[in-house]
């Protein structure tokens, strides 16, 4: 069985005093999520907008991806599915 969705997507950038903040919304046409991000440039650093802008924009996007991985999670448990192990990392290790 095929279908096909179109969900809306809007991110929104803030920028003070080399703070940038970003906010990331899908709307599913049944649900609402939003992610949050956060960029602080170093007094040091020299001053890009740019770069803020991708690390604020991408970890508001890191947020709503967890996010809807969560909610995936929960709806595959609710039909009496179990995961077969751990969830695999993503990312870079610290």
């Amino acid at each position: 069985m095929s279908h096909t969705l179109e969900w809306k997507a809007r991110l929104y950038l803030f920028e003070e005093g080399g703070t940038t903040k970003a906010r990331a919304v899908v709307d599913t046409g049944i649900t609402v999520l939003t992610g949050h991000g956060t960029a602080r440039r170093n007094p040091a650093d020299p001053d890009v907008p740019e770069i803020g802008d991708e690390l604020a924009v991408g970890r508001a996007l890191q947020d709503l991806g967890r996010q809807l991985v969560d909610i995936a999670e929960r709806d595959v448990e609710g039909t009496g599915t179990t995961r077969p192990g751990p969830r695999p990392a993503v990312g870079w290790s610290m």
